[in-house]
């Protein structure tokens, strides 16, 4: 009896279980069949895409090169002697003309009153050799004094002029040597240390400068390019495909930064290094705060040619394919996307210079790329467009 009790109470709470079981899993179909029936159906991708188009391009190349200063002048005496005073600071500025050095003139000083007193003996003796012929002359017409003693008084007053002139030249020579005993700057600029100190002897025509001024603002870089690729560019100029740019350079510094001031591109030596290869070309910066420095590595980037109708993609939206072939992503019919193989040449700044594949009109997609397959239909947008507001579902139940 109590067997039959427990089994029938057993029995109901097993039904009741099972009920609330049954309740709870219908409940939860029925939230999923609500959520499912509201869910929005996702549709094509958004993608943005950039419109082809022909536009001139300028062809930059960067190329080593160095510093060299704009005027570079060794100082040397032009007279020998020894140096009484250095007249200048080191690696200050100096101007033309400023005296640098001292060399002891009173050699060349009295060399020089030496020739001014020869010279006032010269004119004295012109003079008395010019009165004699003037006297000899009216004899002479006379016949009281013989025609030969007329012609010889005439040749020593032309001689005694001519000793005269000899003498003034004397002079002035003593006197330039006399004026080079100081030492001026031959160039205005930076000048260097000295390399002779005051009591030191100097002689003329010596291979050692005293020191060196060097002009650096404005300053040239001189930029070695390889002769082959200097022929490419005037085959290609000849032909027509592209044309002449700017002589705008640009310089980047040992360091990495970009030089402020833009140079100008002055000429190209008419000639081939036969060690290197390569052709100097010669450009001009602006060097005000002396920054740059003669010798200095620099890497210059110019324009050489310009193409009138290239066509430009950003590199974003180029990939690679697994040959390592260029490819695009391009709009085809019913906004489908594409892809497509280009052959490109060169980077210029952030885009691809495409050479073949594309045709102006061409829309490229450069963005939402991450997952974007062939043959899928997307929603284009033009790049750059804010992205669509996200739909939001109601959700009822």
């Amino acid at each position: 009896m109590w067997k039959a009790a427990i089994s029938t109470f057993v029995q109901g709470q097993s039904r009741a279980h099972k009920n609330k079981s049954l309740i709870a899993v219908a409940a939860m179909l029925a939230a999923t069949g609500c959520s499912k029936s509201e869910a929005p159906k996702p549709g094509p991708p958004e993608v943005g895409y950039v419109v082809i188009k022909t536009e001139p391009v300028a062809l930059p190349v960067t190329l080593a090169g160095r510093t060299a200063a704009f005027e570079m002048s060794e100082v040397r005496p032009q007279v020998s002697g020894v140096i009484q005073a250095r007249l200048f600071t080191e690696g200050s500025i100096v101007r033309a003309g400023q005296t640098l050095y001292q060399i002891d003139p009173s050699v060349y000083r009295a060399s020089a009153a030496v020739a001014k007193a020869n010279l006032a003996s010269a004119e004295a003796a012109r003079t008395t050799a010019a009165i004699k012929a003037q006297r000899l002359q009216p004899l002479a017409k006379m016949e009281a004094v013989s025609q030969q003693d007329y012609s010889d008084a005439t040749a020593a007053a032309r001689q005694a002029a001519a000793s005269v002139a000899q003498t003034r030249a004397q002079l002035d020579a003593a006197q330039i040597n006399l004026r080079f005993t100081r030492v001026p700057a031959p160039i205005s600029g930076r000048i260097g240390r000295s390399l002779v100190t005051t009591g030191g002897l100097v002689t003329l025509n010596q291979t050692d400068p005293l020191t060196t001024i060097q002009r650096l603002d404005p300053i040239y870089v001189d930029i070695q390019q390889s002769s082959a690729d200097l022929l490419a560019l005037r085959q290609s100029l000849a032909k027509g495909g592209v044309s002449a740019s700017s002589t705008s350079v640009q310089l980047t510094l040992e360091d990495g930064s970009t030089y402020a001031a833009s140079g100008t591109l002055q000429f190209a030596e008419a000639m081939v290094d036969p060690n290197t290869g390569s052709v100097t070309l010669r450009a001009r910066f602006p060097n005000p705060q002396g920054l740059l420095l003669p010798g200095m590595y620099v890497r210059a980037t110019l324009s050489q040619a310009t193409m009138p109708s290239a066509m430009l993609v950003p590199q974003v939206g180029v990939s690679r394919d697994g040959q390592g072939r260029a490819t695009v992503m391009v709009l085809g019919p019913g906004d489908k996307a594409l892809r497509r193989t280009i052959s490109t040449d060169r980077t210029v700044g952030d885009k691809w210079l495409v050479t073949a594949g594309l045709k102006p009109g061409d829309k490229v997609i450069v963005e939402g790329l991450g997952k974007l397959r062939p043959n899928t239909v997307v929603k284009p947008v033009p790049a750059g467009s804010k992205p669509a507001p996200a739909s939001k579902s109601a959700a009822k139940g």
